[in-house]
């Protein structure tokens, strides 16, 4: 389970450490292995471990490439699909076409999302927490039915 959010750097060959508390667990669940995307809603990327993105593949390779919508969505998130692994010290390559596109630099938070971790600029993500916040939760008829009952 991948939760809770890491501040990080990267290094200036674009490579991240893995915060040490996840490594074991992400060395069972796919050797390390990584496939890294874009997020098409916000302004950051998506780092799964590969059996995870082994569920997203096959979902994408369920979509119609004759409609232009679901082609879109195929181009994008395989077309920035880019493969890593650990490294001895528990590091990991991000490509720069990915790291361009979600402007990280040196300062990132690595944000843990159950099944993959969201990679953020440090200060995109928090502009976009202080965002999440003033906007508070949706109330009474505007919760989504998945939304209504739901507590902590």
């Amino acid at each position: 389970m991948l939760r809770g959010a890491s501040a990080i750097n990267i290094d200036n060959k674009g490579r991240l450490a893995i915060p040490i508390r996840y490594r074991d667990e992400l060395m069972q669940m796919c050797q390390g292995q990584f496939v890294c995307t874009i997020d098409l809603q916000s302004p950051c990327l998506l780092l799964y471990p590969l059996n995870e993105w082994l569920l997203i593949e096959k979902k994408l390779s369920g979509l119609s490439s004759t409609d232009p919508q679901q082609r879109r969505l195929q181009r994008l998130i395989l077309g920035y699909a880019s493969e890593s692994e650990l490294d001895k010290g528990g590091r990991t390559l991000i490509a720069p076409i990915l790291r361009a596109h979600a402007k990280l630099e040196k300062k990132v938070m690595l944000v843990g999302q159950l099944n993959k971790f969201e990679l953020w600029d440090e200060a995109l993500w928090q502009e976009q927490v202080q965002q999440d916040l003033l906007l508070g939760l949706p109330t009474g008829d505007q919760l989504t039915e998945s939304l209504q009952g739901f507590t902590l």
